[in-house]
């Protein structure tokens, strides 16, 4: 039975206080009313004895200690989910607002369901990026969790856009049953709209689920988007069977907001200002993606961040390189020369690769060829480093050879087009006669 009090004690920010609530239960959706009779939604996060902390999503503005009624609800936050998400464009809190009308359905909740481990099982088949540095070096596998690791400045919107566009299962079989949830939080309007926009001319927005949370909206609505996108995904992979690829940038947004609302609740801060629950705040997010063992689907990550200062060691990237299998990194040179995307192949890997290419899945000189690409462009690094000393004229003919296959690796193979579609065997081809020009 729900109930509902009139007055609050206390408004610090994006949080209210209520004190001589009856039973409240932590993470409780609370309805809150202004005294113009504007709805508002809120959580709540915080519990002592019979006094409420309540986070309010769309922000506490005009709210009244004296005239604000607040209904607790007696349930956990929830979303419709259906089918009929895909083509559909969500607020940060799975609202629909592409005016196309309500969606319905069941209520699932934003937390997920746990999964047993025992009823996991290991990944082994790869999903198709259309890009040949992640194809071909950093292949990414079903119910793999591989995030990008990017900095300001970098062009990680364009890479999130393609890939959503181009990513599709080997084998028209299995294309009519793939699907992409994509979640974008903190971003700019028009960057929404260049999402948006990227969907629909290319004719990926009908197996897409957006979900937009814009840099002008809350924080608190920030914490609640990858929740609601896991929430469709998991929906889609483990009850309709699909194969669901999602996409959440940026991740740094995310974590940001957490350390405001951590800092407006007074607790005690971690490194750099980030609350000492980031770890498992953010493992509870990744760890979603996987695949179960009598099911038909799939949930596969790529989280997108932006690293502050372009510092790999930064807690956000440092907590994700720990919780998830392997990174993409996007490197600030190979940008300013041109190049996109620009993924430095040498710190990226994907640690579900070698079980996931090979005889049977992709080709059988697919192991052979990466490793060689990886070795060989290692030693192009040296051969930099001794030109940047005793200039490129003095080079031996090997290391003049390993400069040229540098340039023509990053240009060409590592470099393509933002609309550039490349399959599988066409990147192991491009890889094989790139190494047999080289005779290195």
């Amino acid at each position: 039975m729900d109930t509902t009090y009139l007055g609050l004690q206390e408004i610090h920010g994006s949080l209210v206080i209520l004190e001589c609530a009856d039973f409240p239960a932590y993470d409780e959706i609370v309805e809150i009313t202004t005294l113009s009779g504007c709805a508002r939604t809120g959580r709540v996060i915080q519990i002592e004895e019979n006094r409420a902390v309540i986070l309010v999503f769309e922000g506490t503005s005009d709210l009244s200690l004296a005239n604000t009624r607040t209904r607790f609800t007696g349930r956990s936050m929830e979303i419709t989910v259906s089918g009929e998400m895909l083509g559909r464009v969500m607020s940060g809190l799975g609202r629909p607002i592409d005016g196309l009308g309500p969606i319905y359905g069941p209520r699932r909740p934003i937390n997920g369901a746990a999964i047993n481990p025992t009823l996991r099982t290991y990944p082994k088949n790869y999903i198709q990026t259309g890009i040949s540095a992640i194809d071909g070096l950093a292949t990414l596998i079903r119910g793999q969790k591989l995030p990008i690791f990017s900095g300001d400045g970098l062009p990680h919107n364009i890479m999130a856009a393609q890939i959503a566009k181009q990513a599709n299962i080997a084998g028209d079989k299995h294309n009519g049953n793939f699907a992409v949830v994509f979640a974008a939080m903190g971003v700019k309007y028009d960057v929404a709209e260049y999402f948006r926009r990227s969907f629909e001319e290319s004719g990926a927005s009908g197996r897409t689920v957006m979900f937009i949370n814009l840099a002008s909206d809350p924080a608190a609505e920030r914490i609640i988007t990858p929740r609601c996108a896991l929430t469709a995904a998991e929906y889609l992979a483990f009850d309709k069977g699909m194969h669901v690829l999602v996409i959440m940038t940026d991740m740094t947004a995310y974590a940001e907001a957490l350390r405001e609302i951590s800092s407006t609740r007074g607790e005690i801060p971690s490194r750099k200002g980030y609350p000492g629950y980031l770890y498992s705040d953010l493992a509870s997010l990744y760890e979603r993606a996987g695949l179960l063992k009598h099911g038909t689907g799939s949930l596969t990550q790529i989280p997108i961040l932006t690293m502050p200062n372009d510092d790999i060691t930064h807690p956000i990237a440092d907590l994700t390189g720990y919780i998830t299998e392997g990174q993409i990194v996007l490197d600030r040179s190979l940008h300013m020369r041109g190049i996109y995307p620009p993924i430095n192949i040498l710190p990226s890997l994907s640690r579900l690769m070698k079980d996931g290419i090979g005889h049977g899945l992709t080709r059988d000189d697919h192991p052979k060829l990466a490793n060689r690409l990886f070795a060989t462009y290692a030693r192009v690094g040296d051969a930099r480093a001794l030109a940047s000393v005793i200039g490129a004229d003095e080079l031996s003919d090997e290391d003049k050879q390993l400069m040229e296959f540098g340039r023509k690796f990053e240009s060409e193979f590592v470099g393509q087009g933002a609309d550039e579609c490349r399959g599988m065997m066409e990147t192991l081809d491009k890889a094989a006669g790139m190494l047999n020009d080289s005779m290195l």
